[in-house]
């Protein structure tokens, strides 16, 4: 007899296993990209600039080129290690490098230009790795889960994430940054050339290699889908065989490619709400150094309970809806923090717009989850992050043009809500998946 995919077991352990490298990956994520080393490298080595340089704009133009890079690449990287039955291997190799590159930044310090522009590539370079680890990690949610649980499952996963990030904010703020004077912290490190900042990407590094090892090593590889003499030869031969699988997935259910395009534009939004929030809560709203940090942990507190609640309602009424009025009330809040002003309204509004990102980005996996055919999950996460990544450039570039154009950092607000409105046009034309209960065709 056939075992669905509704009627799939899963373990606990791999589950487990699989959910600490989102726990893990906030040290990249919240500590690195939004909340602390972004902030120093604009606002703190990013004054070493000559005179007229934005220091944001020129970082934001860093990441959008590390997203071009992705683009260029991680279409035939997810469909090879897909069909060479290599997902595991592959998350192991993009996760150390990204590690690495946050090893790196300690010699990023605060006393000449050529440090900005050191820090700039390696974050570019550590987002290029994170994005190609990332590749794997969602396709392996397929492995792990069922129809009836995987919107759950999903929640869970982004919930360890924010709850991660909401311990390792704490432990890097009250041992790293807290207090006033040459030295900072309980560990008392002296704030010179950066240190104590440098510092905190050793141990963001150190969080994420802990961390990552259980999904490294439990979690199961997929076979391989073909055999080592029938894959494709080369990065051409790799193009040609990723569209012809478009291609096919085109005629047999455009639906999902449909899914696939609108899914890239609003995550890339939901992206770039972490990407540059610290930025702007600092050059915008006046908050200090200090109370960033505190805001990064309220805001994945938020976060974390709003995935776990909309990983329960997605079981129930499906994805769409969630993904939709999140969206759709991240955009009217943002228009709200376009035209406030001050520390206050920056927690009340940020923290609004907070609440619904988790529940977006745990709907967004598992709708494609629901949406694969039986079999065929692993080439769609592919595609899904093949998709996301090709247009991960988009807000990155929006942002730097509104900023540069306009002169001031709080412009960039609006481009984010841009974004996020194109993601909802595109997705009212997508069918909703099927539910768990509902017979497959």
């Amino acid at each position: 007899m056939t075992v669905t995919a509704t009627e799939k077991t899963t373990s606990k352990a791999p589950i487990i296993s699989w959910a600490f490298w989102d726990w893990g990956s906030a040290s990249f994520n919240a500590v690195l990209v939004t909340f602390i080393f972004s902030v120093y490298l604009t606002e703190s080595v990013g004054v070493t600039l000559p005179a007229g340089s934005n220091a944001t704009s020129l970082y934001s133009t860093a990441v959008a080129i590390a997203g071009v890079v992705v683009a260029l690449v991680a279409p035939v990287m997810g469909r090879r290690s897909d069909i060479r039955g290599t997902r595991r291997k592959s998350l192991r190799i993009w996760t150390m490098l990204t590690i690495f590159m946050m090893f790196c930044l300690f010699a990023v310090k605060n006393t000449d230009p050529s440090y900005f522009w050191l820090g700039v590539a390696l974050m570019a370079l550590g987002n290029i790795a994170f994005e190609f680890a990332e590749v794997q990690y969602y396709a392996q949610l397929s492995q792990i889960s069922n129809r009836k649980n995987v919107g759950k499952i999903s929640g869970f996963g982004w919930s360890m994430g924010y709850f991660g990030g909401i311990i390792l904010l704490l432990l890097c703020y009250f041992g790293f940054v807290a207090g006033e004077g040459e030295s900072r912290g309980f560990l008392n490190l002296p704030i010179a050339d950066g240190l104590n900042i440098r510092m905190v990407a050793i141990f963001a590094a150190l969080w994420f290699l802990i961390s990552a090892i259980p999904a490294l090593l439990r979690v199961p590889e997929i076979p391989a889908q073909v055999e080592a003499d029938n894959q494709p030869k080369g990065i051409i031969a790799a193009y040609a065989d990723l569209l012809q699988q478009i291609k096919q997935l085109w005629k047999r259910d455009p639906n999902s490619v449909f899914f696939l395009i609108a899914a890239a534009v609003f995550r890339d939004g939901l992206a770039g709400v972490f990407t540059f929030g610290a930025i702007l809560a600092v050059s915008v709203y006046g908050l200090s150094a200090g109370d960033v940090l505190l805001f990064g942990v309220a805001a994945n507190v938020v976060s974390a309970l709003g995935a776990i609640a909309g990983g329960f309602l997605d079981d129930k009424i499906g994805p769409k809806p969630i993904i939709i009025a999140s969206l759709v009330l991240m955009i009217i809040d943002a228009v709200v923090l376009y035209f406030v002003s001050g520390p206050l309204s920056f927690w009340i509004f940020g923290l609004i717009l907070c609440a619904f990102v988790g529940p977006a980005q745990s709907a967004s996996r598992s709708f494609l989850t629901r949406l694969s055919p039986e079999g065929q999950e692993g080439q769609l996460f592919g595609l899904y992050a093949t998709a996301g990544r090709a247009v991960s450039w988009i807000s990155p570039a929006l942002f730097g043009i509104f900023v540069a154009f306009s002169g001031t950092d709080r412009s960039g607000v609006l481009a984010i809500a841009l974004v996020l409105l194109l993601g909802v046009v595109l997705l009212l034309g997508v069918r909703p998946p099927q539910h768990a209960s509902q017979p497959r065709t």
